[in-house]
């Protein structure tokens, strides 16, 4: 799975020279919590609702709520975005853009292609996904198979299940302990039940 397939595109975005007042309310009405910050089609910065909580009033500060309300309604977003911004490209492995999101501890990557934005994908992107992946979404029979990690255990799975005109709709492997895999799998089919007795009578342990 690749990165184009999960990204958000268009992509809402400011101009470096847009105020934070405009930024914080472009956020509030599109909802989002990080924003790229655009010039000529480059990705030049990033922000997010963190970023502006930062600057908003506390009880700490000696200004004036004029003074504050001036600056926000005055001060370009460039000033406050974070300026080294972690990217990937539409050709990015998921897998792998989940780890730059986990590595930086960031919850989104602007998506670039020949240096130009492109998209933008999230961590919600990536559960989705991962419940694609899983068959959340998929019709069907969730059943989970406990067995030995042996070479021929799927093609024996598939063989036995086709014999009883049931479809796999989606299938995930979770390793465990020692040698034992758990498999996820979702039957389609009128007779998944038969399928999963028989499965049941070949050994296999079904939960």
């Amino acid at each position: 799975m690749y990165v184009r397939q999960f990204m958000s595109t268009p992509v809402i975005m400011v101009h470096p020279n847009d105020t934070i007042a405009d930024t914080i309310a472009l956020m509030r009405e599109k909802k989002i919590n990080r924003c790229p910050v655009v010039e000529k089609g480059r990705v030049v910065g990033l922000v997010t609702d963190g970023d502006l909580r930062e600057i908003s009033p506390s009880p700490a500060t000696t200004l004036s709520i004029f003074e504050l309300n001036y600056l926000v309604a005055k001060t370009a977003i460039r000033e406050v975005a974070v300026k080294k911004v972690v990217t990937c490209t539409p050709d990015t492995l998921l897998e792998d853009a989940a780890l730059l999101m986990r590595e930086h501890k960031i919850g989104g990557l602007p998506v670039t292609e020949n240096g130009q934005l492109a998209g933008i994908i999230t961590q919600t992107d990536v559960f989705d996904a991962f419940l694609d992946a899983l068959g959340f979404r998929s019709p069907g029979q969730r059943i989970v198979v406990e067995t030995k990690d042996e070479v021929g255990v799927i093609s024996d799975m598939s063989e036995t299940i086709k014999n009883y005109d049931v479809n796999i709709a989606s299938l995930t492997m979770f390793h465990r302990s020692g040698d034992i895999v758990q498999i996820l799998a979702r039957l389609n089919g009128t007779r998944a039940d038969e399928a999963i007795q028989a499965l049941m009578a070949k050994g296999y342990r079904i939960g």
